[in-house]
């Protein structure tokens, strides 16, 4: 029974130790982002935030100015032409004070 715990509790670890990082070291700001995103975002956008997830797209690059906007008002920015045409994301102000994290994570 304990094999059993240690073979599914390994390759999750793996997965999340190392999602989004490219393999290199993240400064605090930025790990706090891969904690934030983890626990806030994979369940719409895939664990590598360069990858298409099951319900949003992917968030590589995405900019401090469209994370505040799609985030705390559930809008996009003036001018911005959403990848996605669509009006799932609910807005989650309760991250606000995350988003400089999500941002340095995301770059």
């Amino acid at each position: 029974m304990l094999a059993r715990q240690v073979l599914v509790v390994v390759p999750l670890a793996a997965v999340l130790a190392g999602c989004g990082s490219g393999g290199g070291s993240l400064s605090p700001e930025a790990e706090r982002g891969r904690q934030v995103y983890i626990a806030q975002c994979t369940s719409c956008h895939a664990t590598d935030p360069a990858q298409i997830g099951p319900l949003g797209p992917p968030l590589r690059g995405s900019s401090r100015e469209l994370l505040e906007a799609r985030i705390l008002r559930g809008a996009y920015p003036s001018g911005y032409t959403p990848k996605r045409p669509s009006a799932i994301m609910q807005p989650m102000p309760q991250l606000a004070g995350s988003l400089d994290d999500l941002t340095a994570f995301l770059r």
